[in-house]
């Protein structure tokens, strides 16, 4: 008798909440036999200690298949191609060829770089772009006024991108990352991201005053016996550009919607403006917005919280599930700014944590106490259930937030 196995659960019941499920999940199934929305059968996990494990083991693979998109006519749901058209890259490799890239970018995203490089041109920019908001006057889209040009900014400053092409990157960036849209639309927007880099790597190759991060790494490539090829270039900078705008611009809106409808912690912030880091972690826990979390591929057979997993299974881990795990974290479905909390999952974990973490944080940090100072009266401009949200993308977004003051 075949037994049918149980979807993965991506409908949210309530808009800052993981889907509902997750909690029977958590407490009774915490690793368990699911079908993914690609079709193919793996373990879901949903505790905190248990994905932090999967993150960490080296006998997980990070060479992964997609599990998060539909399958189409066509489209095989096991395979094992990550990306459709576009080469996956090193996020996607083991040590120690993941660890040989990563430390050839490592350089310019520790907290000491971005402070020193970045964070003139984040607090410039933030002032400039509240404003123009204040000029504007209400009601505003922080959506599109805020949340969205000011990681497109600082992504450009970092890359060396103009920024006159957000539109197009952002564009292809949607269509790329969207699982609703078909395998064709979503290659469409990679093509168009790959023919950009390659594009911008000739201007840069050509030009040996060119600026940024790409035209350095355009250099180290044409040095003798390295390891980057151009291909490798494409790949990392298109990671880097769709990655370093969209997820932090989701994350910005979140958090903003977070603090509108959560009275007392964001006069918390505002009265205590030294809270902005611990708050800035605890919404990152809170909000998690790797809605369809992140996967492994079991290299051997081996055991998770008693669970046998056999070489070749696919781990999925929860990200938004684990980081409400309430083993690790008291009353997790509140937002607490003076939690004590020693690490998330909102990154990942291990040797593939999110590379970009530090320039997301100083966004967060100066966007966040800013925007409530410089507007104490902000409010939501209609009803809360007509906030328009992100519920197809890769990571969980706010699409539109009008507001007032």
């Amino acid at each position: 008798m075949t037994v049918e196995l149980p979807e993965m659960p991506v409908k949210r019941q309530h808009l800052l909440d993981p889907p509902v499920e997750y909690h029977q999940l958590r407490e009774e199934q915490p690793i368990t036999r699911m079908r993914f929305p690609s079709g193919r059968v793996g373990w879901l996990v949903t505790r905190f200690d248990e994905g932090s494990q999967v993150f960490s083991d080296s006998r997980l693979s990070a060479r992964r298949p997609r599990h998060d998109i539909a399958a189409e006519d066509g489209i095989d749901p096991h395979d094992d191609n990550p990306a459709g058209e576009l080469d996956p890259g090193f996020v996607f490799m083991d040590e120690p060829d993941h660890g040989a890239y990563r430390r050839l970018l490592t350089g310019r995203f520790t907290p000491k770089a971005v402070q020193a490089k970045l964070q003139p041109y984040i607090d410039k920019i933030v002032t400039e772009h509240l404003d123009a908001i204040e000029a504007k006057g209400a009601p505003v889209d922080l959506i599109e006024h805020l949340a969205l040009p000011i990681p497109c900014l600082v992504i450009c400053e970092l890359l060396g991108v103009p920024y006159a092409d957000r539109d197009g990157f952002h564009h292809a960036t949607e269509a790329m990352m969207d699982v609703s849209k078909t395998q064709a639309q979503r290659d469409d927007g990679a093509r168009w991201l790959a023919g950009y880099i390659t594009k911008l790597i000739a201007a840069k190759r050509a030009d040996p005053e060119s600026e940024g991060l790409l035209a350095d790494l355009v250099r180290t490539a044409d040095q003798k016996d390295s390891i980057l090829t151009d291909q490798d270039l494409v790949s990392i900078g298109v990671l880097l550009l769709f990655a370093g705008h969209d997820t932090t611009m989701a994350m910005i809106g979140l958090s903003t919607l977070t603090l509108l409808t959560h009275p007392e912690q964001r006069q918390d912030l505002v009265d205590n403006p030294a809270k902005v880091g611990p708050a800035v972690e605890e919404l990152l826990r809170y909000l998690t917005i790797v809605q369809f979390g992140l996967g492994r591929v079991a290299k051997e057979d081996l055991e998770i919280g008693g669970r046998q997993i056999a070489k070749g299974d696919l781990v999925v881990v929860a990200m938004p599930a684990a980081n409400r795990d309430p083993r690790v974290f008291d009353a997790p479905d509140t937002p607490d700014f003076d939690r004590k909390m020693t690490r998330h999952l909102a990154f990942g974990y291990g040797v593939h944590q999110c590379l970009g973490q530090n320039i997301a944080r100083a966004e967060l940090k100066t966007i966040l106490p800013r925007l409530f100072e410089r507007f104490p009266n902000l409010r939501i401009a209609g009803p809360l259930d007509q906030v328009e949200m992100d519920t197809y993308g890769t990571n969980y977004g706010v699409r539109k937030l009008m507001v007032t003051w």
